[in-house]
């Protein structure tokens, strides 16, 4: 979720024909223990339906370029965006061919800026880099000390929910089911009544993450508003009261603990009231429920702008890339990721995973430089596309998925609809735009707008983004 917080080797250019998005213990990496496991409104047309076609097949074939005197235009038609008042004067840009890595604009593209939400591309691409696409997260319930107890440990999905989600309740293009409570406890209560135990006492093990549970530069109203939750190992419904509530659990683990206790009572198990911590064994689990793929996570991550999602996934990537399941972990798994891959990382800054941290720092050059490392993966022998695919298939769709659904509706912006591909960044004073499009020459280019001293209004700052990237598709 983007926020406006209250002030204080061989080339491949993946084919895309893509009507709308795709959708530790990781199975591979179990959890602690296991193996490494101010509202505006205004009134606006209505918007033009969405395209039957989304990011037409790119060719690797030779493209012949626009006429100069059609570039000309082009370059002063995005040059008049990015200069909107809206966005302020601190404007950074950077369009690259995705084919060549040639730049087609830049503008202040190696001067860090403020990220925001931008920054969850390259969180996607650390945790790719880890796991790959396929892995999943546990969730496991263990035996305790004793026979009368029982652990429920954590491996770091977020998306664990309380009770069962059905295909219509999910949004656009997303369409993995997530874990839930109620799968997981009906599995437990199965399991003891098989050794003829019938009372229990529930605890909780979230060991697997450590250090602080909040970033450097949140300020302590993301929490209480509802913006992100404390950053913990086991958590339910991303750590909110309920699924269809902002509201956070100051405590999340405790909360799932107690959320589980309760499902056991229902199904005739008695359960001592109190739910403690405690560290846990590698055993045969009572019961095991597993999330969606790295890759549908990545994608709802970037779709929907999961912020609390983000920060799981990058917490896994620093402890398998770092060592440490933690923010500080994260920053250095994507920064060692980054490295590994070539992209430039001059100016780096980084202190959560999901952008929203008033420290990160990243050049536009970074982000569109990860954006052509995704495009040009290689995939291996049988796969029909590389590892970090989805670190793009997950981008949100100009007018119809995820934070882009409501844009690209404004004057000298329809054009884009159904062509742009990006991922939104929005903090207070902090706007971005990053990610693919195909030009009407065939090109495949990459692109990051941002712009960290915006005095809004928002809603103009995002049609000017907005209308840069529908120039670069008109282009």
């Amino acid at each position: 979720m983007d926020t406006v917080p209250p002030r204080p080797g061989r080339l491949r250019v993946s084919v895309w024909v893509m009507a709308a998005a795709i959708g530790l213990g990781i199975s591979g990496l179990g959890p602690a223990g296991a193996a490494v496991p101010a509202v505006v409104r205004a009134a606006v047309p209505a918007p033009p339906s969405t395209p039957a076609q989304v990011l037409a097949p790119t060719s690797q074939q030779f493209v012949v370029g626009p006429k100069p005197a059609a570039v000309a235009a082009s370059k002063a038609d995005l040059v008049a965006a990015l200069d909107e008042h809206a966005l302020g004067g601190d404007v950074a840009a950077s369009v690259i061919n995705v084919a060549t890595g040639g730049v087609l604009y830049a503008r202040g593209e190696t001067r860090p800026q403020h990220p925001a939400s931008t920054l969850k591309i390259l969180t996607a691409l650390a945790v790719l880099h880890a796991y790959g696409p396929d892995a999943r997260i546990d969730t496991l319930v263990v035996p305790g000390a004793t026979p009368r107890d029982v652990v429920l440990v954590g491996g770091g999905d977020s998306t664990l929910t309380r009770v069962p989600t059905k295909a219509a309740d999910l949004p656009a293009g997303q369409s993995a089911m997530p874990a839930s409570m109620e799968d997981l406890a009906t599995q437990t209560a199965k399991s003891l009544r098989l050794v003829g135990i019938t009372s229990v006492r529930v605890s909780v093990d979230d060991s697997l993450f450590t250090g602080p549970r909040v970033a450097s530069g949140w300020p302590t109203t993301f929490v209480t508003t509802g913006v992100v939750s404390p950053v913990e190992a086991l958590s339910v419904d991303g750590g909110r009261k309920s699924a269809t509530t902002r509201t956070r659990d100051s405590d999340p683990a405790i909360s799932a603990g107690q959320d589980l206790a309760k499902r056991l009572r229902a199904r005739g198990i008695k359960v001592d009231k109190a739910v403690t911590r405690v560290a846990s064994h590698v055993t045969t689990p009572l019961g095991r429920v597993q999330s969606p793929t790295i890759a549908e996570l990545l994608e709802r991550a970037l779709t929907q702008s999961d912020n609390d999602l983000a920060e799981s996934l990058a917490h896994l990537a620093g402890l398998k890339l770092a060592g440490e399941a933690s923010f500080a972990g994260g920053a250095l798994a994507v920064q060692r990721t980054l490295v590994a891959l070539n992209i430039p990382t001059t100016g780096l800054s980084i202190f959560d995973g999901s952008g929203l941290s008033a420290r990160d720092l990243v050049m536009p050059q970074t982000t569109t430089h990860a954006l052509m490392a995704a495009a040009q993966n290689v995939p291996d022998d049988g796969s029909t596309a590389g590892v970090y695919w989805p670190a793009f298939s997950g981008l949100p769709i100009a007018g119809v998925t995820g934070t882009l659904t409501h844009r690209f509706v404004a004057l000298r912006t329809t054009m884009g609809r159904g062509l742009v591909r990006a991922k939104t960044g929005t903090l207070s004073g902090v706007i971005g735009l990053a990610g693919l499009v195909r030009d009407s020459h065939g090109r495949l280019l990459a692109f990051a707008f941002a712009a960290d001293r915006s005095p809004g209004p928002l809603v103009a700052a995002q049609a000017a983004l907005d209308r840069a990237a529908s120039v670069l598709a008109a282009s």
